[in-house]
């Protein structure tokens, strides 16, 4: 594990020095009177800024820091991947000799600009985009011919309360989930961000938690970050918003269906001792004639549930969030977004962007969203 953390930090702090050169032979030595160690210190503090969050520092000095540094994560990834195409264009003219050698200081001027313009640009979009929640909408059709009428579902996952700018986000979230007038709601993991002490209003929150309205409620699940340090107060603030948790355990609703809310396998910071179980265990005594619905947070679990369960709801992925993250949740789950059927005889899965980011502040390949899913 140290050497893991070796390997990452020699990276970042690898990548960084290669920005802050390109940055500096680029734009700051054309500056009149060019001063490399106010330079040095401006970048250092933004390359920094993303270590605050380990630090035991006061909260409000956290909270305005960490705003900084998940920024500047956007930043340092557009920036490191636009020098290094720019780097390869500069390459490839001199190789056919469009461009001399060595390359003059006006190119090195303009490619650098070119660089922080477009990264600002998309920084700027991103912001923009995850300022918005769309709706995505899904109609499921079920074997079991027991579910009596339709059932409608409103779905959000990755809320993430605390770092985001989430709780400015809930009354428009509430609003849209009551518009759709469901039947149920499911949160599928991740309400919070690792520390409970980051909801600046936590009156609020649990008013407009409580003002949600559904004929049967809102259920969640816990997601990765629903733990650590303050996870029972977790389980207490779930409990005053009038959210049924339900950890590894199912409850049936209506005598109509069962839902399930599983634990997920890999909380940061663990769940105070609580540990995940096996499916089979939990569904054990349920009838099978009754239509099953999970809530799993990390759909890389969608492997464990067979024929008998009906519908898996979860979210984790945030679809990447942003480029070129888009392409590696893609590659490595199953399915990271939207709809999935490996077959007709599994389970149905819904995986949601997201209703919110984590981390950078942006989206960029991907949407905030609500999702309504109605079933037959």
């Amino acid at each position: 594990m140290l050497f893991g953390i070796f390997l990452i930090l020699s990276v970042y702090i690898g990548a960084n020095f290669y920005i802050a050169r390109c940055l500096y032979l680029g734009i700051i030595l054309n500056l009149p009177n060019p001063d490399v160690w106010i330079f040095s210190g401006i970048y250092v503090f933004f390359a920094l800024s993303l270590l605050v969050r380990f630090l035991p520092v006061p909260y409000g000095i956290k909270r305005f820091i960490d705003k900084i540094g998940t920024h500047w994560i956007g930043i340092f990834v557009y920036s490191l991947l636009l020098f290094i195409i720019a780097e390869i264009v500069i390459l490839l003219g001199r190789a056919i000799q469009i461009i001399p050698s060595p390359t003059p200081t006006g190119i090195r001027f303009w490619s650098a600009l070119t660089v922080v313009f477009i990264t600002t640009a998309l920084m700027l979009y991103g912001k923009y985009n995850a300022s918005k929640i769309r709706h995505a909408t899904y109609n499921i059709q079920l074997k079991k011919p027991s579910l009596s009428g339709e059932l409608k579902i409103a779905m959000i996952a990755d809320l993430h309360l605390g770092y985001s700018i989430a709780e400015k986000r809930l009354p428009k979230i509430v609003q849209d989930i009551n518009e759709i007038k469901p039947d149920i709601v499911c949160i599928a993991g991740d309400t919070f961000t690792d520390d409970i002490k980051l909801i600046r209003n936590s009156d609020r929150v649990i008013e407009l938690f409580k003002s949600i309205k559904a004929t049967y409620g809102v259920y969640a699940c816990l997601g990765n970050h629903d733990a650590g340090r303050s996870f029972n107060g977790m389980l207490r603030f779930f409990d005053q918003c009038s959210i049924k948790l339900l950890q590894d355990e199912y409850k049936i609703i209506d005598d109509r269906f069962v839902l399930i809310g599983r634990i997920d396998a890999s909380p940061i910071g663990g769940y105070d001792g609580l540990k995940r179980v096996g499916i089979a265990e939990i569904t054990a005594e349920i009838d099978p004639g009754l239509p099953v619905i999970v809530m799993d947070h990390n759909p890389a679990h969608i492997i464990e549930y067979d024929n008998k369960i009906d519908l898996v709801l979860s979210g984790h992925t945030h679809k990447g969030q942003f480029f070129p993250v888009t392409l590696i949740t893609k590659s490595i789950y199953i399915s990271d977004y939207g709809h999935y059927q490996k077959d007709a005889e599994s389970p149905h899965n819904i995986i949601t962007s997201g209703v919110s980011t984590w981390g950078v502040p942006i989206r960029i390949g991907s949407n905030n969203e609500i999702v309504s899913i109605t079933i037959r």
